[in-house]
């Protein structure tokens, strides 16, 4: 029965994004409540029909009457146990929550800190002189569809409402400019609506108007109207999909990501699958890509369009309206295309930047926070991104799959070949080992950004120290026109070859001026500790176990204007190598060793330095024909740890002790506020919890936390996604806040820690103080679909931001839920069990940096945490206690909660084991199989305390209880839900009551009436 309504509700559902394992859970909770549904029906059609022979004519309609006022009390009743059952912690959160309108001032706040951002992180890639624009320039014709629809984010979780954002027009117009409305108005007949992009289905057309849209009229009242144009150029991406790498093949529909469909245990293909391939409507009688062109790259209608643009107008400048780095060696291709700005999504009021940086109102300070390349295709990493499905897993597909309902139907794996060569760190070490010609690769250097004035850098004072070097910078605006610029700090370590692995390139510290009147000049002091230019030694070259080590030999810091071109260095020399693998770094609580590398290095050939690169090609390609067949061993673990046969038993401790329940101390939640982690009244206060409230803490984690009336926990909301307030649960939206990589292009912390507390008191305006963000994870490659919620290729500047970004909202209250943790740097297959092969090394120093510089600079008293969905080699991140524990809570000192991401199940996210392993809340409704716990182990029960502790500890220390004006600190009285719940059972009692007695009545009346006239009949 559950098959069968599945099967006919699945095609309704979920292409509104529920998933399959989500709806199979419900019906499969309420199978009974179902059950007595369609019983009461049936009972109800038998008396219906069955009136009609069992009784006499004339009270037949009573009987009928009646039966069915009985049905809709007797559903009502049923309805309100499936509510207040097993779906009350689902539909509480929602009937419970406090809709609040936003204050005015805050909302004002955010637009203001939001044009600050795109002031700040526009980024001037281009300019041969013609802007700022001269004052004689007052129109401009505005080309490209995007000019009428521009992108002001992603899509999916991170997603934004910004229907009422400034955009490209707008803000030219704002700033002094006429545009021309027929080029518009030709645009938005054209197509008023962008097509969509979701998690669900993606639509990838770019729907830009032929050249016979651009006739002989349109064309020459657009030379009338002025000889300036602007193009525009947009791409969009999100979540849940990545973007495509041959459009062509999108086009003719021969472009499937997952390889093979997936199918269930009966065959049946996967829906989920149905919506991954995505579709591309042509915009002439042509195809707009040729075969093997990519979405990053021009179509034929956009380059036909550029080239009637820039053969009719002198004078062009190009934005780019994109969150993924594009192919942008085209724009010199021209001689009348004069500047080039780099617009990624700008949220609400972002966008007002461009108009001011065209009439030169702002001078741009924005500096690139990736690499541009010429050639996507030629990256280190375009082999091994996507999809690369096992091919010997067919049985144990369906195995898991027939067992669990949950399960997406695919097994892959990426191997993460270029180690810790990523991004500017490839091109940069590459050119200086002879392996490549850096102009012949990159286009735009990472860190790279235009002014309209010039500055000089120079380094002064500097010292080596035990532990640290120190210098100052002395930045002069040296030009004539006030601005700001940023100094970037890299670092160039020795190199051994053969050795540890190491970029002669990497980031270590930037700041960002004031701004700089002509002439005036700014001295800013850096202090570099010697520890934070250490490598990790996974391959246990220098180490017994792996670790940290600074070796000896000559390091070279520099200042540079970007991650290529050196303004000023100096050199310290390092007599002896310091060894932090047993003794732990400055930060470290424990020292770190290896913990991944048995399981996550895989058999994959990495990128090596060695001599120079020698082993490039055999490393970046794509993986070899054996490389798609699992091992026994992974094999046989990939089942183990499936939620179809995960056997709790195996990990539990004979040893362990059942802890005390539901114990009356008399401590309620608030009375922890502010309480140390180690404080002894939390073992007081968690005794205190009885098994259904820890089950109930730790399961239902879906957007929330739950009520616990016997500690006086209330219960809180938790909102999606790193551009602002959006919470669909509880109905409240905030302000559309930029794309991450706008905050991350404007190089400016302090801009940052503005963002945090501009969002912050958005959310505390809100009465919610749980947000998922901001995302971290890298740009590993231009083709992932939410590198939009990501700030950068490179882990320094991504920590930096991510932790001034957090320390500000924490002014608030806000707890943030930094994620995805770890190394979810794709989209396909993320929920698939996808296995991440990687060098430790890789690991630690490029994909876990940026979380360990956020959590070791955290200001706050407790943090939370988002795991992510993939494996890291064949352990998923969810239940990985080498990461969650070893790593985070030992070395780095983390101190809160970490929650999964959405527990779809997804065949492998199993209550019992993310618990067991560090993960204390699970993101859903504990509707699942596999969120059941055995409540008679000592081990579960053990693990149910400590991870409601860290939950706990969380809450109290947030705004819900540190600002006791957020919320009222109380369970008494009837909530929101219960007060609806009533009214509406009341209303509907009273209804069918009085429906009842009007039956009655009638039927009396009707008795009486026929009763005198028999009488007078009589007589």
């Amino acid at each position: 029965m559950i098959d069968i309504l599945v099967n006919m509700l699945s095609p309704i559902f979920v292409p509104m994004g529920v998933s399959i394992a989500d709806l199979t859970s419900y019906l499969t909770m309420c199978k009974n409540y179902v059950y007595a549904i369609l019983a009461l029906i049936i009972a109800l059609v038998v008396i219906q029909v069955g009136t009609h022979f069992w009784v006499k004519k004339g009270t037949r309609h009573i009987v009928r009457w009646s039966s069915a006022l009985a049905f809709v009390l007797a559903v009502v009743l049923v309805a309100n146990l499936v509510c207040f059952g097993p779906l009350y912690n689902n539909i509480s959160g929602a009937l419970n929550a406090t809709s609040v309108n936003l204050n005015e001032d805050t909302e004002q706040q955010s637009k203001d800190t939001i044009k600050q951002v795109g002031e700040e992180g526009l980024v001037l890639v281009k300019n041969d002189g013609l802007l700022p624009l001269s004052e004689e320039v007052t129109s401009l014709n505005v080309f490209g569809w995007d000019s009428t629809n521009p992108l002001f984010g992603g899509v999916g979780s991170g997603s934004s409402d910004g229907s009422s954002a400034v955009g490209i027009i707008q803000s030219l117009q704002d700033a002094g400019y006429q545009t021309n409305e027929e080029l518009t108005k030709m645009y938005t007949d054209y197509r008023s609506d962008r097509p969509g992009i979701s998690m669900s289905a993606q639509d990838w057309t770019l729907p830009e108007p032929t050249i016979d849209y651009y006739t002989d009229e349109i064309m020459s009242g657009a030379e009338n109207f002025s000889n300036t144009a602007v193009i525009t150029i947009g791409r969009s991406g999100g979540e849940g999909a990545d973007l495509p790498k041959d459009m062509n093949a999108v086009i003719n529909g021969t472009y499937d990501i997952a390889k093979e469909v997936a199918v269930n245990a009966k065959g049946k293909e996967n829906l989920n699958y149905q919506y991954l391939k995505g579709t591309y409507t042509n915009n002439g009688d042509y195809d707009d890509f040729d075969e093997g062109e990519h979405y990053l790259q021009l179509s034929n209608t956009e380059e036909a369009m550029i080239d009637l643009v820039c053969s009719t107008f002198e004078n062009v400048i190009v934005v780019i309206n994109s969150n993924n780095t594009m192919e942008l060696d085209w724009v010199d291709d021209y001689d009348s295309i004069g500047a080039v700005i780099l617009a990624p999504g700008t949220g609400e009021t972002g966008m007002s930047a461009l108009g001011e940086i065209i009439n030169g109102t702002v001078n741009p300070s924005g500096k690139t926070a990736d690499t541009f390349v010429k050639d996507l295709t030629q990256t280190p990493t375009y082999n091994n991104f996507g999809n690369f499905s096992y091919e010997n897993v067919k049985d144990l597909k369906k195995t898991i799959a027939k067992k669990d309902g949950a399960y997406q139907g695919n097994m892959s794996f990426v191997n993460y070949v270029e180690g810790i060569y990523v991004g500017y760190k490839f091109y940069e070490t590459a050119s200086e080992e002879g392996l490549i010609q850096y102009d012949d690769y990159v286009k735009y250097p990472f860190g790279y950004g235009l002014s309209y004035t010039t500055f000089s850098q120079e380094m002064k004072d500097f010292e080596m120290g035990e532990d640290a070097v120190t210098f100052n910078v002395e930045v002069t605006n040296t030009g004539d026109v006030a601005g700001k610029d940023v100094v970037e700090v890299y670092y160039n370590p020795p190199y051994t070859n053969g050795g540890i692995e190491k970029a002669s390139v990497n980031l270590i510290q930037y700041e960002k001026t004031e701004t700089l009147e002509p002439g005036d000049s700014q001295t800013i002091a850096f202090s570099i500790p010697l520890e934070d230019m250490a490598s990790y030694d996974s391959q246990c070259i220098k180490t017994e176990n792996g670790g940290y080590i600074l070796e000896a030999g000559d390091y070279t810091i520099s200042i540079r204007s970007d991650s290529h071109t050196v303004l000023d260095e100096e050199t310290f020399t390092l007599d002896k190598d310091i060894d932090y693998s047993e003794t732990g770094r400055s930060t470290d609580g424990v020292a770190a060793t290896n913990q991944f590398a048995d399981y996550s290095t895989g058999t994959a050939t990495y990128l090596s330095r060695a001599d120079g690169f020698a082993n490039y090609e055999d490393a970046t390609a794509a993986p070899a024909e054996d490389a798609y067949q699992m091992d026994d061993e992974t094999m046989a673990l990939m089942e183990s740890v499936s939620t179809a046969s995960y056997d709790s038993t195996l990990t539990d401790n004979a040893d362990d002790v059942m802890p005390t329940t539901g114990a009356e101390n008399g401590l309620k939640l608030a009375d922890l506020t502010g309480k140390a982690y180690d404080d002894e009244e939390w073992d007081k206060l968690l005794d205190e919890l009885s098994i259904e409230d820890m089950v109930n803490l730790v399961n239902v984690g879906g957007w929330q936390t739950v009520e616990l009336s016997s500690i006086g926990k209330i219960a809180t909301s938790d909102c999606d996604g790193p551009a602002g307030v959006s919470n669909f649960v509880t109905g409240v939206y905030g302000t559309a806040y930029p794309s991450e990589v706008l905050m991350a292009q404007t190089w400016n912390k302090d801009l940052l820690y503005l963002v945090g507390a501009s969002m912050g008191q958005e959310y505390k305006d809100a009465n919610n103080y749980g947000w998922y963000g901001p995302a971290m994870n890298l740009h590993r490659s231009a083709f992932a679909g939410r590198n939009f919620e990501y700030y950068s290729e490179d882990s320094v500047l991504s920590g930096y931001m991510a932790a001034a970004e957090v320390n500000g909202a924490a002014t608030q209250g806000v707890y943030a839920y930094i994620k995805h943790f770890a190394l979810n740097d794709q989209e396909t297959n993320r929920c698939s069990f996808l296995l991440i092969f990687a060098t430790e090394q890789t690991i630690r120093e490029t994909y876990l940096k940026p979380f360990e510089m956020a959590v070791k600079n955290f200001t706050g008293t407790a943090q939370a945490v988002m795991s992510s969905y993939n494996f890291i080699g064949n352990v998923a991140s969810c239940n990985n206690s080498d990461l969650l524990n070893t790593v985070l809570r030992d070395e780095w000192g983390f101190v809160g909660m970490v929650i999964t991401d959405y527990n779809g199940s997804y065949g492998y996210q199993t209550t019992d084991n993310c618990i067991k392993n560090g993960n204390d809340l699970m993101l859903g409704y504990g509707t699942a199989e596999s969120n059941q716990l055995n409540t008679e182990s000592a081990t579960t029960v053990l693990a149910m305390r400590q991870a409601s502790k860290n939950i706990l500890y969380t809450i109290a220390n947030s705004g819900y209880y540190v600002d006791s004006s957020a919320v009222e600190i109380s369970t008494d009285g009837l909530n929101k839900m219960q007060i609806t719940f009533y009214t509406v059972d009341a209303i509907v009692v009273v209804i069918v009551l009085l429906a009842e007695a009007l039956v009655l009545i009638l039927f009396f009346l009707k008795r009486k009436k026929a009763a005198a006239k028999i009488t007078v009949e009589k007589e």
